[in-house]
């Protein structure tokens, strides 16, 4: 089953955003917590992927850019 949702456009003096909800069904199902570090990858012009990189417990707390250690 998929779920939809609209992808949402924030336009600021200093930036742009676009944000998308992730549905908390799918968040609970994937045991997806606060803090989890998230990387987007492209596959093709219609596809997106969604991987786990760490979980809230290892990830670099603080402001700014993630801090991710490269795969071995």
């Amino acid at each position: 089953m998929g779920y939809k949702v609209k992808l949402q456009k924030v336009e600021r003096p200093t930036n742009r955003s676009y944000y998308v909800n992730l549905p908390v069904v799918m968040a609970e199902t994937l045991s997806f917590a606060k803090g989890d570090v998230l990387e987007w990858s492209v596959r093709d012009q219609s596809t997106l992927l969604l991987r786990k990189i760490s979980s809230g417990a290892t990830a670099v707390k603080g402001r700014g850019k993630p801090k991710v250690r490269a795969e071995a």
